[in-house]
């Protein structure tokens, strides 16, 4: 097949750029895919993270065509052309914040006009916390997609009530293989951290948003007292309100955190030296760190939401607690220790990582594309009477 393919690459920085160069990646492996990516994404009043480019010495680089501006809808409608002129069977547009409407609505529009089906990947619905008139703005937008990729049961079910008889299916989120070099052990990784060989250690990574839940975590550490919490990524919030809550539950001797965006070569580092991963999330879809955790075979502590559900094998993977409860997630953090849990969930993580590959993403990609192709194909006999 001859697929385009739009979304951000490097010198951006986080999951979705992450995601849409190693998607890129596979499907060049069996498909010609023209990826047509961004010179600029947001507007610096919308985006309260660095935009300065991604740090890592050893970035994911896939080749593309970077000829989209967030700002700048002329660059949507000479895409668009392009896109078009280009005769791809299918178009791949992906989606996370209601922002992207009016862009959306364009290369989706040409392209449909022009004959080419559009599949949506959706990494989340609707951001969190955000006002109930962006899951109106979404179904609009969505309602310009032909078929639809969806990251759970639950967003795929609402979509699937959405948009009657239009194909929907959920693709499970694959590891992220873009750590460089070797992986080092659990010792080494805390020589170089300097972190203590025998305390147990607890890992939250990424952006830091108030919908992560970083705050109930750390209510619940104020409970564990002898474990130690690793805070790894940028603040998109105040710090020093972050710094105070952990003065104030006397957690300075406990708590280290580390806010910048951390490089590819640093992240091995950082999940090998942990016992176990924390998604203490009070909204969301899914997360690229989780699976990153599962692929280092490390078991990940998550909330019962989105599709953190199917991330966690609850009781095998690691545990699973309801959103919002510091009771829970306190309770979690000491079977995963004081019940001899840790070992047998590192090894059901490291098989679960392990079949997360992107061949069996791309393989869903392709079962919806020729389904969209094909009824692309019937329909314009009718459209041409």
């Amino acid at each position: 097949m001859k697929l385009a393919v739009v979304g951000p690459t490097y010198p951006f920085r986080g999951g979705i750029a992450l995601y849409s160069t190693l998607l890129v990646r596979a499907l060049r492996e069996r498909h010609q895919v023209d990826f047509f990516a961004f010179r600029r994404l947001y507007p610096r009043l919308l985006f309260p993270g660095s935009t300065d480019p991604d740090p890592s010495a050893v970035p994911l680089v896939e080749p593309c065509s970077p000829t989209l501006d967030g700002l700048d809808p002329a660059t949507w409608f000479r895409t668009a052309k392009l896109i078009v002129s280009a005769r791809p069977d299918l178009l791949v547009l992906q989606w996370w914040t209601a922002y992207w409407l009016p862009l959306y609505r364009t290369l989706a529009g040409r392209a449909r006009a022009a004959g080419v089906p559009v599949l949506t990947i959706v990494h989340q619905l609707v951001e969190p916390a955000s006002p109930n008139a962006e899951r109106l703005l979404t179904r609009l937008a969505l309602r310009s997609s032909d078929g639809l990729l969806m990251p759970g049961p639950v967003e795929a079910e609402l979509v699937r009530r959405w948009f009657p008889g239009r194909p929907v299916r959920q693709g499970r989120l694959p590891a992220f293989p873009h750590c460089p070099g070797e992986r080092p052990s659990r010792d080494e990784a805390r020589r170089a951290l300097g972190v203590d060989p025998s305390a147990p250690l607890l890992l939250f990574f990424g952006f830091v948003r108030r919908y992560k839940g970083l705050r109930t975590l750390l209510q619940a550490l104020a409970r564990v007292p002898e474990v130690r919490l690793l805070v790894a990524g940028k603040f998109w919030e105040n710090e020093r309100s972050y710094r105070e809550r952990i003065r104030r539950l006397g957690l300075a001797d406990r708590v280290s955190l580390v806010d910048r965006y951390v490089g590819n070569e640093e992240v091995a580092r950082l999940f090998a030296a942990a016992d176990a991963l924390v998604l203490p999330y009070l909204a969301g879809g899914q997360s690229a760190v989780g699976v990153t955790a599962l692929s280092f075979g490390l078991p990940v502590i998550a909330t019962r939401i989105g599709g953190l559900e199917g991330l966690v094998a609850d009781g095998e993977t690691g545990l699973l607690v309801e959103p919002g409860s510091s009771d829970q997630l306190a309770h979690a953090i000491r079977r995963l220790f004081h019940e001899g849990l840790a070992a047998p969930m590192r090894e059901a993580a490291a098989r679960e990582g392990a079949r997360r590959s992107w061949g069996s993403l791309t393989a869903v990609v392709e079962e919806l594309a020729a389904e969209l192709i094909a009824g692309r194909a019937t329909e314009a006999p009718h459209a041409s009477r």
